[in-house]
C-alpha cells in the first residue's frame, strides 16, 4: 500500500460523528432500482448505468431535481428501514460512531402521499437495528424543505407534535438563493418549544446574511454548510468567539460547484482563522463519497492527519450526543490517535 492508501485506511477507522447527512441522499441507484421494482414505481432510466450518467451536476438545482425523483422510489416503512440500515452499515465502516440524520417528510407527504407517520416507522427501526447491528448512535433532525410552501411546513409540524419526544431537532434544506432563513422564524420557534435542537442550511449557495439570519432569527445552534462565512468578517469573528460549529460538506460542494478545486477548498483557511468545522457527506450517494471519502479528498489536498483528527474531534463536541457518549467517542478517538501516533 502506498502512503495515500494508508492514510485513507487510516481515516476510514478514525471515530467520528456525523452531521449533515440526507438520509434520502444516501439512496443508490442499486437500491432506488430494488425499491422501484418492489414498489412498483417506473423509473425513466432502463439500467444502473443510465441513472449513474445523471449524477453530473451543474448546479444545487440540477441535483435536487433527481434526487426528488428517486424519492419516489420510498413507499412503505420498511423502504426506510432499508435506506437507514444501507446508510448506517456505511458509516459503520467509515468510523462513524454517531448520526445525526436529516430526513424531508414534507416531500415524503406532500409530493409522494405516504404517511408521517410510515416515514417516521421505518426511520427509527432502522436507527434501532443499525445501533444493535453497527453499535451507531444517532437521532433524526426533521428538515423543513425551504421551497416548498410555510403552509406545508406548519402541517408537518403538526404531523410531528404528538410524536414531538421522537425528533432530535429541526433543519431547514433544499434550494437557498430565493428562501431567507427569516421565512421560517415562527416554525423554528414552534419546534424549538417541542424540545428540539435546531440547524439550519445556510451559505451554501445563499449569502452570508442568511448565516446571520439563521443564528439571529432561527437560534440554530449549528450552521450547516456555511462556507461563504468567510465573505463576512465580523461574522466570521462571532462564529469564532461562540464557537458556533459549522458542518462542511468538501465532495458536495466540489459537485455541485460551489467549488472547483478541492485544494482551494476554504475548510483549511476556515480552520485556520478558528471556525470550529466538521466533515460530513451531505447526500453522499450523489457526491461521489461518503464521510470518510470527504476526510480522504481533505487529506490528497494536504490537510495533515493531525488537523483531521481535529476535524473529528470537532465533530462529536458538535453533537447532541449525551455527555456519556461524548466521552466514549472521546476516548475512542484518543486511543485512534495512539495507534496511528497522531
Amino acid at each position: 500500500m502506498t502512503d495515500t492508501d494508508n492514510m485513507h485506511a487510516a481515516l476510514a477507522t478514525m471515530p467520528k460523528a456525523e452531521l449533515h447527512l440526507h438520509i434520502e441522499g444516501t439512496l443508490e441507484p442499486e437500491l432506488a432500482f430494488k425499491l422501484a421494482r418492489r414498489n412498483d414505481v417506473a423509473l425513466p432510466w432502463r439500467t444502473i448505468d443510465e441513472l449513474r450518467a445523471q449524477y453530473r451536476f451543474e448546479n444545487l438545482q440540477s441535483f435536487l431535481d433527481l434526487y426528488y425523483a428517486l424519492t419516489k422510489t420510498l413507499r412503505t416503512a420498511d423502504d426506510f428501514r432499508d435506506l437507514m440500515l444501507a446508510y448506517l452499515a456505511r458509516a459503520a465502516r467509515d468510523g462513524v460512531m454517531h448520526a445525526e440524520i436529516f430526513f424531508d417528510p414534507q416531500v415524503h407527504v406532500f409530493s409522494n402521499g405516504v404517511p408521517y407517520d410510515t416515514v417516521l416507522d421505518g426511520l427509527l427501526e432502522g436507527l434501532r437495528a443499525g445501533r444493535k447491528r453497527y453499535g451507531v448512535t444517532g437521532g433524526l433532525m426533521l428538515s423543513l424543505v425551504r421551497d416548498m410552501s410555510v403552509e406545508s411546513a406548519d402541517r408537518i409540524l403538526d404531523m410531528a407534535e404528538p410524536r414531538r419526544g421522537e425528533i432530535l431537532g429541526i433543519g431547514l434544506d433544499s434550494a437557498e438563493a430565493g428562501y431567507p432563513p427569516s421565512m421560517f422564524v415562527d416554525q423554528f420557534a414552534r419546534a424549538r418549544s417541542f424540545g428540539w435542537h435546531a440547524v439550519a442550511h445556510a451559505g451554501e449557495e445563499g449569502p452570508a446574511d442568511y448565516i446571520r439570519q439563521a443564528l439571529d432569527l432561527l437560534h440554530a445552534e449549528r450552521i450547516d454548510h456555511g462556507i461563504h462565512i468567510l465573505d463576512d468578517p465580523e461574522l466570521q469573528a462571532r462564529v469564532v468567539r461562540d464557537r458556533i460549529p459549522l458542518t462542511c460538506c468538501p465532495l458536495s460542494n466540489l459537485r455541485l460547484q460551489v467549488v472547483h478545486d478541492m485544494r482551494k477548498h476554504p475548510v483549511p483557511q476556515m480552520v485556520r482563522d478558528g471556525i470550529v468545522c466538521t466533515i460530513n457527506s451531505d447526500d453522499p450517494a450523489y457526491f461521489g463519497g461518503y464521510v470518510a471519502a470527504n476526510y480522504a479528498a481533505l487529506a490528497d489536498a494536504g490537510m495533515s492527519l493531525d488537523g483531521l483528527a481535529a476535524l473529528a474531534g470537532n465533530s462529536i463536541d458538535a453533537s447532541f450526543a449525551d455527555e456519556r457518549r461524548w466521552m466514549r467517542m472521546h476516548a475512542a478517538l484518543a486511543d485512534w490517535r495512539t495507534a496511528n501516533g497522531v
